[in-house]
């Protein structure tokens, strides 16, 4: 069951978020299932290496096909900053690095520094829209403005939109619980995560109308408001948030995807030349950032007293004395510049791989999203 969950989030929720995009739509849904089908089997031999590689073979089960589409939904964040201005095979490019990179992250966090990340706020969300929107700003070319007329990014009713939405509500809490250490500390996880999908929701629903004349909440925000809630949850998930504090974070993570779009969203598209065709920064980015800061604020807080037996399953370095709680959360705070470092520079180098000119599609491509699929 844990697997069909996250299988189902990774295919139809991720898959058909970008449907939304009126030109975009059905090349973004290819697109999705074609990094799908490659990075799950990328990732179980890259992860397998490092987790799993024991007398000259790999194991693989039910929970390395888990990591795998952990590992996919982190590729699946990258691609939507670049959408529309990429081919398949430089798809597949991006694919290839970017589980690599990523399967190096995760390893380097959770493996040798002991975080807590286990619903990915880091590994993930933060991960996987740094490293999109690197290779987004690494690919910028001036052409692009002048063919802004021909790039129709606007929204349009779709039903595909829809069912994206209603799959990402429904999977989110078994998607941030299903890594957890211990069936013990799932149901804290699946709790907060449910709390906070209520909460993130109906600050969309707030907040909307007083940003925007027109009234009427598009399917987009609130797809934008669940995976927002999701990314500044992954990492306190498994931690005492408290059904209340659960609100308070879900209200907060529901207002920051309308404030960036309105505002912060033109700035980085004029002074940094970064097109972010989905939103990722906004939706995937600062929510993760912010629900690292989060976790690491509540390792601080954690004592024996308010988790008992559970201390020892969410933080096992605390309890067995090789850490104190600060020193656990000082670990918590250092993952982020790591992880936001390893984007970067990850994004530089695949960003530089899909320049090659034999990669690029011809300047004078119309409908790209269309043709280049026809060709291949």
């Amino acid at each position: 069951p844990d697997f069909r969950d996250v299988h189902l989030q990774a295919l139809l929720g991720f898959g058909l978020l970008m449907a939304f995009l009126s030109r975009y739509g059905l090349g973004s849904v290819t697109i999705s299932i074609l990094i799908v089908a490659f990075a799950i089997q990328w990732a179980v031999l890259i992860q397998g290496f490092l987790y799993s590689f024991l007398n000259g073979k790999i194991y693989v089960g039910a929970q390395s096909m888990v990591s795998a589409d952990f590992c996919t939904a982190a590729v699946l964040i990258s691609t939507g900053a670049v959408l529309g201005r990429v081919n398949p095979v430089q798809m597949l490019l991006l694919t290839l690095l970017g589980v690599t990179l990523f399967t190096l992250n995760e390893y380097l966090l959770l493996s040798l520094m002991g975080v807590s990340d286990s619903g990915g706020s880091l590994t993930i969300h933060t991960f996987g829209a740094y490293f999109g929107l690197t290779v987004s700003r690494i690919l910028h070319q001036l052409h692009v403005d002048k063919r802004k007329k021909q790039q129709d990014t606007g929204h349009q009713p779709d039903f595909f939109s829809v069912v994206g939405t209603i799959y990402l509500w429904i999977f989110w809490p078994s998607f941030t619980s299903d890594t957890t250490v211990s069936g013990n500390t799932k149901p804290w996880a699946l709790l907060n995560t449910y709390f906070s999908l209520a909460a993130s929701t109906l600050a969309t629903f707030v907040l909307l109308p007083v940003l925007h004349e027109e009234n009427t909440v598009k399917m987009v925000h609130i797809q934008d408001a669940t995976l927002a809630n999701a990314a500044m949850m992954g990492m306190a998930g498994e931690m005492l948030v408290t059904p209340f504090g659960a609100l308070i974070v879900g209200f907060l993570a529901g207002l920051i995807p309308p404030l960036a779009f309105r505002f912060l969203t033109p700035t980085l598209s004029s002074r940094l030349k970064t097109q972010d065709t989905c939103g990722v920064h906004n939706v995937h980015g600062l929510p993760g950032i912010l629900g690292s800061l989060l976790g690491t604020l509540l390792t601080a807080l954690a004592t024996a007293d308010a988790y008992g037996g559970r201390l020892e399953l969410v933080f096992p370095l605390v309890t067995q004395g090789s850490r104190t709680a600060s020193d656990q959360a000082f670990y918590q705070l250092c993952a982020l510049p790591i992880t936001l470092l390893l984007a970067t520079l990850g994004g530089c180098l695949t960003g530089a791989v899909l320049k090659v000119k034999g990669l690029r599609s011809p300047l004078d491509t119309r409908h790209l999203e269309n043709t280049v699929l026809q060709e291949v």
